[in-house]
């Protein structure tokens, strides 16, 4: 049985000190004062997101990202290194400039999506085409060489480009619920029509590709004003840009009026080849229980439309900023404390999959993982991730918690184990104590998360350090516990489908030779 329960200090009666060797209340308020105070929390971000950029994971300014944070751990005292798991294919981004030439002059707002090829400097000019709606895969093929020297738009226009929650403001329920009527028969429409060309989204470009399209226009709206979630080109030899929804709706009903828009596309990019893969890893070592670990875990690669400031620029800083607290207010730990600043999350938890595998050591004698992925918001989430008896220790740390930060938490034990998502899933599915840091929404799945628009000004300072405080906190209090923490996993509910007992979920194998 689960129990659902929100942390309050009605809920911690109890005191920790019989699990720990010494008081605990004078390094947790030195920890509240240094980040409140102290706080290199703006300097992290601005250097990370303004100075470096997005962080795509085989460019350089990957490769830059990486050697950045070991020298600021270096700095603080803090061993680092960047260690080599894979390849993944080398490319870095370059200008992009679409301009509507024809019937009238506009620029456009559009990227180029992620590892598109390039343009000459010129750039590519040729007129823009929709997709055709056919009855069925042969007259499809028919329509395919119609394409030959021009671009093709593969997105749908969409219905309207304002948020729901904009419509259910100001709208009457009456027209609110023929928008949302009329969007529901245009999709559906959409996919029969995909389903009749005998094609999917993958499928299609190649099939653009081969039949001599000039390009490929594509819009991803992430259902907010403004948002377009940036993703990668599936391309090889022609460009790929996304549009954002304004101006593909324009060009939309420009080409379905006959008006024969012309654009012009200049996207630059290099192929750089092949390069190497890494995790950043920090470590603070332990001084009574050295082989046990902690580790604080954000994933440190990011999609490129914007530049990763809440997807994860905001969970690196939270752990490099609680490695620096803990460097200085308590650098004799007694379990080593690693910070883990993941490579290639984006494409399937790659950079921990791939530690894990490397270190069975390691992940055979953790303590806890604290992993923080999803949003600047404040953490008011924590699941026990099926782990039998993680109230008694998770409730345990969090009772050190400052209230104002612990009050927001609701926690649900023993809760179910996860099996992906973020990089706490590479520890869980093989059979180690690891928990995700779930944050306040602040809109961060249609805004921010894989957008153009994941950038600096989205940071919520005041929530960043509330985490990095609770997570500097609970890293001390792990790894000063007296106590190991159990291991033993709940028994997983039947399966309806089966009739058998679920099984604990399996992991994933890390993609090592990546995009090629």
């Amino acid at each position: 049985m689960n129990r659902r329960i929100v942390l309050g200090c009605a809920m911690f009666l109890f005191t920790a000190t019989p699990f720990f060797a010494q008081d605990t209340s004078s390094v947790v308020d030195a920890i509240v004062k240094e980040v409140n105070e102290n706080s290199n929390l703006e300097a992290l971000g601005h250097e990370l997101m303004d100075d470096i950029g997005p962080r795509l994971v085989g460019t350089p300014q990957m490769q830059q990202a990486h050697d950045w944070a070991v020298k600021k751990f270096n700095a603080w005292g803090i061993s680092a290194e960047n260690q080599e798991y894979g390849t993944w294919k080398a490319w870095e981004r370059g200008i992009t400039h679409v301009d509507m030439v024809y019937p009238r002059v506009q620029s456009l707002s559009a990227t180029q999506l992620a590892w598109s090829p390039s343009t000459s400097k010129k750039g590519v000019t040729a007129e823009l085409v929709t997709l055709p709606s056919v009855k069925n895969e042969e007259e499809f093929k028919k329509w395919l060489p119609s394409v030959k020297g021009k671009f093709v738009m593969i997105a749908r226009n969409e219905a309207t480009g304002r948020p729901d929650d904009n419509w259910k403001e100001y709208a009457t329920p009456a027209s609110f619920e023929k928008m949302k009527q009329e969007r529901t028969e245009q999709i559906q429409a959409w996919n029969e029509n995909m389903k009749n060309m005998g094609h999917n989204k993958r499928s299609l470009i190649e099939a653009l590709e081969n039949a001599g399209a000039a390009g490929i226009v594509d819009s991803y709206w992430s259902k907010g004003f403004g948002v377009n979630k940036i993703f990668g080109a599936g391309t090889k030899k022609i460009p790929t840009v996304d549009i954002e929804l304004e101006h593909y709706g324009m060009l939309y009903r420009m080409v379905e009026h006959g008006d024969k828009p012309q654009l012009n596309i200049v996207a630059r990019s290099k192929d750089l080849g092949v390069a190497p893969t890494y995790n950043t890893v920090a470590e603070i070592k332990g001084s009574e229980k050295p082989e046990e670990y902690v580790i604080l875990s954000a994933h440190f690669d990011s999609w490129d439309g914007g530049t990763g400031a809440t997807d994860n620029g905001t969970g690196v800083m939270v752990m490099m900023e609680a490695m620096r607290v803990l460097k200085k207010l308590n650098p004799n730990p007694k379990r080593t404390i690693i910070a883990g600043l993941w490579g290639s999350e984006e494409q399937g938890l790659n950079g921990s999959s791939a530690f894990a595998e490397d270190h069975p050591e390691i992940v055979n004698n953790i303590q806890a993982v604290f992993n923080q992925d999803n949003g600047t918001g404040r953490v008011v989430r924590i699941n026990g991730q099926g782990f039998l008896h993680s109230y008694d220790f998770l409730s345990r740390w969090l009772s050190a918690v400052p209230n104002d930060i612990r009050k927001e938490i609701e926690t649900t034990f023993p809760g179910r184990p996860s099996s992906g998502g973020s990089d706490h899933s590479s520890f869980v599915t093989r059979g180690a104590p690891a928990f995700m840091l779930s944050s306040l929404s602040w809109d961060y799945w249609n805004y921010t998360w894989h957008t153009n628009r994941d950038t600096y000004d989205k940071i919520v300072f005041d929530d960043v350090r509330s985490n990095a405080i609770l997570v500097a906190i609970m890293a001390y209090m792990a790894s000063e516990d007296e106590q190991s923490v159990s291991k033993e996993k709940i028994v997983l509910p039947i399966d309806q489908n089966t009739g058998k007992p679920q099984e604990w979920p399996t992991p994933r194998t890390a993609e090592r030779k990546g995009g090629m």
